[in-house]
C-alpha cells in the first residue's frame, strides 16, 4: 500500500521511563540504545515505522533532568525543541499515581505548545491493574491528554492500541523516508552507540556517563564482512583502566557483546578492533561535544 500520511511523533518522559524500549518495540528492530542507567540517550533518535498508507516518525528523545555539564546542557536542548513542530507528543511515564517534576515541566512545554498529547504509562505489568486508576486520575488533573493508554513496552503489551491512537495524528503528506529504513541514524553512529550501550551495561555509577565513542574506520570487505575501528574515550586515567579491566578482560567482554549486536543489525560478520583513551573533562569542552556527534544545529 503507498504511503499517502505522515504522523510526527515525539516520545518524551523523565530518564529511564522507557522511551528507547518503546521506540525498538514500535519500530520493530534495535535502533536506540537501551540501559537501566538514565541518560542512556543523548540526541534526538527518529524511529521510522510504516503502517497501511502512513509512515510515523518517531521521535526518541533524551530524558529531562537537571544539566550538570555542557553536554548536559545540550540534551535538555534537544528535549525541549523536540516538543514543538510534531503532530503529537506522547508522554511516557511510570505507574506512579503523582506527577514529577520532569513531567510537570514536559506537560507545561506541551501547553505552550498548544500540542494534542496523548498520556502512556508504560511498565504496566510491575503494577496491579487497579493502581492504574489513582495514575490515570493525577494525571488527568494536570492536562487534558486526548487519550490515555497503558502499555508495557518491554511485553509489547499496548502498542497496538498505542498506534492505532497514534494513527489519528497523521496528516496527508509525502513518504519522508524511503521503504526499509527504519532510523535517520547513519550505520557508523549506531554502530558507535552500540559500543556504548554496552559501557553502560557492564559499567558502574559515573564512568560509562564520562565516555563518548568514536569510529575512526568503517570499510566492507569484498566478501561483505565489515572493518571497524573504535575509539572509546573516557576522563580519566583511573577510568581507563577499569574500561580495559584485569588483563584486557572487561573491554573484550563490552567488544564482544558490541560485535554480536553490530552483526545482529548489520546482517553481516564484522571484525571490531577497540581502543581506549583519556580526554579530561570532554563534557565541558563544546568542541569535544561537537566532534562526537553532539552537534547544537
Amino acid at each position: 500500500m503507498p504511503i499517502t500520511k505522515t504522523a510526527m511523533i515525539t516520545i518524551a518522559g523523565r530518564p529511564n521511563v522507557g522511551k528507547s524500549t518503546l521506540v525498538n518495540a514500535l519500530v520493530g528492530e534495535k535502533i536506540a540504545i537501551v540501559s537501566n542507567k538514565p541518560q542512556t540517550t543523548r540526541n534526538r533518535i527518529y524511529g521510522v515505522v510504516n503502517r497501511d498508507d502512513t509512515q510515523f516518525v518517531l521521535l526518541d528523545t533524551p530524558g529531562l533532568h537537571k544539566a550538570r555539564n555542557r553536554l548536559g546542557d545540550y540534551m535538555v536542548k534537544v528535549v525541549r525543541e523536540s516538543v514543538a513542530d510534531v503532530d503529537c507528543v506522547c508522554l511516557l511515564v511510570e505507574p506512579i499515581p503523582h506527577v514529577g517534576t520532569p513531567e510537570q515541566v514536559l506537560i507545561d512545554r506541551i501547553r505552550e505548545e498548544s500540542l494534542p498529547a496523548v498520556l502512556v504509562i508504560n511498565k504496566i505489568d510491575t503494577v496491579e491493574k487497579d493502581a492504574l486508576l489513582s495514575v490515570m486520575a493525577a494525571y488527568s488533573e494536570t492536562y487534558d491528554f486526548d487519550a490515555i493508554i497503558p502499555i508495557s513496552a518491554e511485553k509489547h503489551d499496548g502498542l497496538a492500541e498505542l498506534m492505532e491512537q497514534l494513527s489519528r495524528y497523521a496528516a496527508e503528506g509525502p513518504q519522508l523516508f524511503p521503504d526499509g529504513m527504519t532510523t535517520d541514524q547513519p550505520e557508523r553512529q549506531i554502530m558507535a552507540e552500540i559500543v556504548r550501550e554496552k559501557l553502560l551495561r557492564n559499567l558502574d555509577k559515573e564512568i560509562p556517563h564520562g565516555t563518548a565513542i568514536e569510529v575512526t574506520k568503517f570499510s566492507e570487505r569484498d566478501n561483505g564482512i565489515i572493518d571497524l575501528d573504535v575509539t572509546i574515550y573516557c576522563e580519566k586515567a583511573s577510568h581507563k583502566g577499569i574500561i580495559i579491566g584485569k588483563q584486557g578482560a572487561m573491554l573484550k567482554k563490552i567488544s564482544s557483546q558490541a560485535r554480536e549486536d553490530m552483526e545482529r543489525f548489520m546482517g553481516t560478520k564484522v571484525f571490531l578492533q577497540t581502543w581506549v583513551k583519556v580526554k579530561e573533562n570532554w563534557r565541558d569542552n563544546l568542541n569535544y561535544i561537537r566532534s562526537f556527534g553532539y552537534d547544537e544545529q
